[in-house]
């Protein structure tokens, strides 16, 4: 029997493949990748020669059976990889994981790059217990969301598009309190990389002067937990 494989792959710069990943790929009969041009210019970098196919949000809920077939019954060794970061974390992959082990496919997923794990740790807000959000809902169900978070007492992180990120901190002062402490960090591993910190107040007047750009993770202190700093279970 086949077996699929799930690689994460840099989020900035291509140092940031672990040496088992590349192994992977390379070992691979064939490579899912989100978007075949961008998985390509990595693929070359790595000087990796295997055959790629699309897989993402727009396809996979048509392809993801057929996938798991070839697996199954033809014994592929597959490779699920996403633009970056770790497939199925707010990326395609989490119904083929589903489906390959409803069919009994053994499934790896190997340790590697994600977004949100560096972001937490450089932010400076409590890293014991946290919840990872993801993207919040662009219009319906946005408010309603952030209601409910309101009482959140562990740190929340989330993803956000550079084109919402003032309109998302005014709405987080808003909703949690302009003086709740709070991180943007953005262009994780890349040259122009940053973390900007504050409470929330400070971080819509930073953004409101300063146009947001690059892809940005948003960290906001849990209610009650701004001042356990050292991210430590207090004796």
């Amino acid at each position: 029997m086949g077996m699929l494989y799930i690689v994460p792959t840099p989020v900035g710069n291509l140092e940031d493949i672990t040496l088992r990943a590349i192994r992977i790929l390379k070992e691979a009969d064939f490579v899912l990748a989100e978007d075949t041009r961008t998985s390509g210019k990595l693929l070359k970098h790595l000087d990796i020669q295997v055959p790629m196919y699309s897989h993402h949000k727009f396809n996979e809920h048509k392809t993801v059976g057929g996938l798991v077939e070839r697996i199954k019954m033809c014994g592929k060794h597959v490779a699920l990889i996403s633009d970056a970061g770790t497939p199925a974390i707010s990326d395609p992959g989490f119904l083929l994981v589903r489906e390959a082990v409803k069919e009994g496919v053994e499934v790896q997923c190997l340790p590697g790059a994600t977004a949100f794990v560096p972001a937490l740790v450089s932010s400076a807000l409590p890293s014991d217990k946290f919840v990872f959000e993801g993207f919040l809902p662009q219009k319906k169900g946005r408010r309603t969301r952030l209601e409910f978070l309101k009482q959140e007492q562990r740190t929340m992180i989330f993803y956000e598009s550079p084109y919402r990120v003032l309109k998302t901190f005014t709405q987080f002062a808003e909703v949690f309190g302009p003086e709740r402490k709070a991180a943007a960090v953005r262009e994780i591993s890349k040259i122009h990389e940053e973390c900007v910190r504050g409470t929330l107040a400070e971080l819509v007047e930073h953004f409101t002067k300063c146009e947001p750009r690059g892809e940005f993770v948003l960290l906001v202190a849990g209610a009650g937990n701004e001042e356990n700093e050292c991210g430590c279970d207090e004796e």
